[in-house]
């Protein structure tokens, strides 16, 4: 089906594709259907043929939205900052930035249970992960850390980070901003070698004493 000229130039594909991840959001990704957003968006199904080939388009399109926006733009816009302590300060912030990190948080949670029944969307967030601890090795390892370490930092920052933006319900402000203060302090402080083997099971790690 053709769509009106009018339409082709209305609606870009970044209109399409917003609508889209707000459903994705709301209903789950079943519910995105081209008619059924063609539909809310007041337009025939050719104006969507337009930008897209298909459903599996639409998607694909989805997903390298929410990277750009929710990844490549941010890392883009925190490497600006030379000092990568600013720059580990800054990026441990975005879970608590209002309303913005509130609906990245929603797109992410869709996201993610997108990924857990899809192979697309499961790369993507794979790729996604692996770019976000990338970044944060980065500031590590700029702050002198060994590249193993670094990575190692990494992974723990990004797993707080990620659960401090799933899980908004829990704390206060004062709360968040102490943990997140304990948080940098513990990932900066010199790495403690504990005993291992069979001898610090049986004791509890401890060591003598």
């Amino acid at each position: 089906m053709d769509s009106h000229p009018s339409e082709r130039t209305a609606l870009s594909m970044a209109d399409w594709v917003a609508q889209a991840t707000a459903v994705l959001v709301d209903e789950g990704v079943d519910r995105v259907r081209v008619d059924l957003i063609a539909r809310t968006l007041g337009v025939t199904r050719g104006s969507f043929y337009w930008h897209f080939k298909d459903r599996a388009d639409l998607l694909h399109h989805m997903l390298q939205a929410w990277r750009q926006a929710a990844t490549e733009q941010v890392i883009e816009r925190f490497s600006r900052e030379a000092d990568p302590l600013r720059q580990l300060q800054d990026v441990l912030s975005l879970p608590f930035r209002g309303r913005s990190a509130q609906r990245a948080a929603r797109v992410e949670l869709a996201i993610r249970d997108w990924a857990r029944r899809d192979e697309l969307a499961r790369h993507a967030l794979e790729d996604v992960d692996a770019r976000r601890i990338s970044y944060f090795a980065q500031c590590f390892s700029a702050l002198g850390f060994g590249i193993a370490e670094a990575r190692a930092r990494a992974f723990l920052a990004y797993g707080w980070q990620v659960s401090e933006s799933l899980m908004p319900g829990q704390g206060t402000p004062a709360q968040k901003q102490e943990r997140s203060a304990l948080l940098l302090r513990m990932l900066l402080s010199p790495t403690v070698e504990l005993a291992s083997g069979p001898a610090a099971a049986a004791d509890g790690g401890h060591g003598p004493g």
